[in-house]
C-alpha cells in the first residue's frame, strides 16, 4: 500500500489548515514532522522527511509551500525511487520568502532539477510568496503539471482553505498520471472555502 506523507512548509500547518484536515479525513496519512518549524534548515527538514520515507516501500507526497521546495529537492537523490507521486501546493519563490521572513530560513537555492517522479503543482494567481510567470516556468523546469486554482491566495487558512476535498481529487489525479493516464481534471469548487477560485489545468 502507498503511504501518504503529508508535508508542510514554514511554521507548520496549524488547526484549521486544509493539511491538518487531510490527516483526520486520511487517518493512513502520516505529519512528517520537523524539529524547528519556525526556522527551517535545508538539512536536517531534509534528513527527517528521507528518514519518513525510508519507513515505507513506496510514498506519496501532499506538500504546501516551503514544504514543495523540500520535496522537489528529492530529485535525484536515492531515496526518490521510492517516491510514488507528489502533490505540490503553493509552492514559494525562496527568494520571496526570504525577503518576507528575513534570517528564518536557511534553504540554500530553488531547486530547478527536474524531478523524477510524478507531480502535479498547485498555484494560484494571486500568491504573495510566489508570481505566477515564475511558478509557470520553475513547473517547466520541474516537468510538473501546473493546477491554476485562479485568485486562491497562498492557498492556505488565510485564502479560506480549511477542509478542501478537492485537493483529495486531485492526489486521485495523480494516480492517474504515474499509471500513464491523462484523466479529466476534477472541478469541484462547491467543496472548498475559496469559492472565487478557478481550477484550470495547464500543459
Amino acid at each position: 500500500m502507498v503511504k501518504t506523507l503529508i508535508v508542510p512548509g514554514l511554521f507548520g500547518s496549524g488547526e484549521g489548515h486544509w493539511q491538518r484536515h487531510w490527516l483526520v479525513d486520511h487517518p493512513e496519512a502520516t505529519l512528517v514532522e520537523q524539529g524547528d518549524w519556525s526556522r527551517p534548515a535545508l538539512a536536517a527538514w531534509r534528513s527527517a522527511l528521507e528518514a519518513e520515507i525510508a519507513r515505507h516501500r513506496a510514498v506519496d507526497i501532499v506538500a504546501h509551500s516551503l514544504g514543495c521546495l523540500l520535496v522537489a529537492g528529492l530529485g535525484g537523490r536515492p531515496i526518490a525511487d521510492r517516491v510514488q507521486g507528489v502533490l505540490l501546493v503553493a509552492p514559494c519563490d525562496l527568494e520571496e520568502t526570504e525577503r518576507l521572513h528575513p534570517g528564518l530560513i536557511d534553504f540554500g537555492a530553488m531547486p530547478r532539477r527536474r524531478l523524477s517522479f510524478p507531480s502535479l503543482v498547485v498555484g494560484s494567481l494571486n500568491d504573495p510568496y510566489m508570481r505566477f510567470d515564475r511558478l509557470r516556468a520553475i513547473c517547466e523546469r520541474w516537468g510538473s503539471r501546473l493546477i491554476d486554482l485562479g485568485h486562491a491566495g497562498h492557498i492556505n487558512i488565510a485564502s479560506g482553505f480549511g477542509r478542501w476535498p478537492g485537493g483529495y481529487d486531485l492526489l486521485k489525479v495523480l494516480h492517474g498520471m504515474a499509471k500513464g493516464a491523462t484523466p479529466a481534471m476534477p472541478v469541484r469548487q462547491s467543496e472548498r472555502s475559496a469559492p472565487t477560485s478557478r481550477q484550470r489545468p495547464f500543459p
